[in-house]
């Protein structure tokens, strides 16, 4: 049974489009449908319904008419539009293209003002600010391609992928900008930075030719590497070298219930550049930290690899206690470990367990030693002594940066776990999917733009853009006056 609806010829064509809604769900067509049917139809005609209702809305907002004579003041002097033309813009949203009825001012030689659009903060590509900020917000989680195909499920709005392609760069200009002036939340405790490099795969620059076979060691894609920085405070964890060996083997028994939580990193902020130098990043971890601690009261330490080249920079560039990863020394152990013991073995994780042990109590000195008197002992050469003179001189060299007794009794943090997540969510996980390559400005449009969804900064970030954006479609050194 259909239920006539009556409509007066007043009626706005979105109430005619709901009355129309109302009267298919009772309908008996309708009412045979199952649940899930229903939520699909009735989706994709509400779509209209919203559509409509911002239609009426835009035209209840005018023309932007200012009068027939517009001055635009510069500061180096006055510019008089006195051509009026009326004309129309369509614009894709959120629930579907409107358009707009527009009054527009030009002159010979520049380009028109449109007073409406800059009522309505109209970005100038034909896709709202709305529309284009899911569209980002799905690109930092999944291929171009799937977040096209998500937004047009959600809204019942297509968007090319080559548009989503254009939107990205664009979306991620005021990177930079926004974090020069934004205000970190103050906290307590230590003030650490981290900084390390992970490979994005590149696409094969024009005119490069195929393999037809790789030799030994050659990869099948050209990686550049990206440099990642991570800053956060943590609570001071005051621990023993002991309890930090029975976390890392499987040796030790299970958990205890009531054992310490470790302190979570409070504010932490990640972010990675493809274009960038390692100078120029580390500048920018600097720079962080000083807004973070402006009067230099708080603790700082710093987290990297063995790097030399890197620890040198932030030497040079950052006031802080430089620590070696724990992790990348144990990663020299086990190659040691495994000159002696076969891979796996029990023998090989006691070796290991023995030697980071000593090392945190702070005897680096005695193991470097044990490990160079095992090559002479035992008459070892080749690959085996190779590996273990490379292990000894790697320990040797950052002795100064492993005094981990000293950092554990501080409550200092000796891992850097934070970067190393960093380099696996902010790069990994999207950026080295199966088959992906990447342009030098896509890359680093997409990991400026995943860094600040996962310093939880999107949503302030978003809101900046489009200040800065209106800025530069309107500048401020503008004001319209009709005459």
């Amino acid at each position: 049974m259909i239920i006539a609806t009556a409509v007066s010829s007043q009626t706005t064509p979105a109430a005619v489009e709901f009355a129309l809604l109302q009267s298919w769900l009772a309908s008996g067509s309708a009412l045979q449908l199952s649940l899930h049917e229903i939520e699909r139809q009735q989706q994709s005609r509400g779509r209209e319904v919203q559509r409509l209702l911002l239609q009426a809305h835009l035209q209840q907002r005018g023309n932007g008419d200012l009068g027939p004579v517009l001055y635009l003041r510069q500061q180096d002097g006055e510019l008089l539009y006195s051509h009026r033309r009326l004309g129309t813009r369509a614009l894709t949203t959120v629930f579907g293209t409107v358009e707009l009825v527009r009054m527009g001012y030009s002159r010979p030689g520049a380009p028109g003002i449109f007073p409406l659009d800059r009522a309505l903060t109209l970005p100038a590509r034909s896709f709202s600010y709305e529309l284009q900020r899911r569209l980002v917000k799905a690109a930092v989680q999944n291929p171009f391609l799937d977040s096209v195909h998500t937004i047009a499920e959600l809204t019942g709005v297509s968007v090319s992928k080559r548009s989503l392609e254009q939107i990205l760069p664009d979306a991620a200009q005021d990177f930079d900008a926004f974090y020069r002036q934004r205000s970190p939340e103050p906290a307590t405790g230590i003030l650490v930075a981290a900084v390390d490099c992970k490979g994005i795969p590149m696409v094969k620059p024009p005119g490069a030719q195929p393999t037809p076979r790789l030799t030994k060691g050659q990869k099948a894609n050209k990686k550049r590497m990206a440099t990642v920085a991570a800053v956060f405070t943590r609570t001071p964890w005051v621990r023993t070298p002991q309890q930090v060996v029975e976390s890392l083997f499987r040796i030790s028994g299970p958990t205890p219930k009531d054992a310490p939580v470790p302190p979570r990193p409070e504010n932490k902020r990640v972010w990675a550049s493809l274009l960038k130098s390692k100078n120029a990043v580390i500048q920018e971890v600097s720079e962080e930290m000083e807004r973070r601690d402006p009067f230099a009261m708080k603790t700082r330490v710093a987290l990297t690899d063995g790097e030399r080249a890197l620890q040198i920079r932030i030497d040079r560039k950052l006031r802080v206690t430089l620590i070696l990863d724990l992790m990348h020394a144990l990663e020299k152990l086990w190659k040691a470990a495994y000159v002696f013991h076969a891979e796996g073995s029990l023998e090989a994780e006691l070796w290991v367990l023995d030697r980071t042990l000593r090392i945190l109590l702070g005897d680096v000195g005695q193991v470097v030693k044990g490990i160079r008197q095992s090559i002479t002992k035992r008459g070892l050469s080749g690959a085996g002594a190779k590996t273990l003179r490379g292990v000894a001189d790697y320990l040797y060299r950052n002795r100064t940066r492993m005094r981990y007794d000293e950092y554990l009794a501080n409550g200092w943090p000796i891992a850097s776990g934070p970067v190393e997540g960093a380099c696996k969510n902010l790069i990994k996980d999207r950026m080295e999917r199966s088959g992906m390559r990447w342009t030098e400005q896509m890359a680093e449009a997409i990991v400026q733009l995943r860094a600040i969804c996962l310093s939880g900064d999107f949503e302030h970030y978003w809101q900046f853009h489009i200040e800065q954006d209106q800025r530069r479609l309107y500048p401020a050194v503008w004001s319209v006056v009709p005459k």
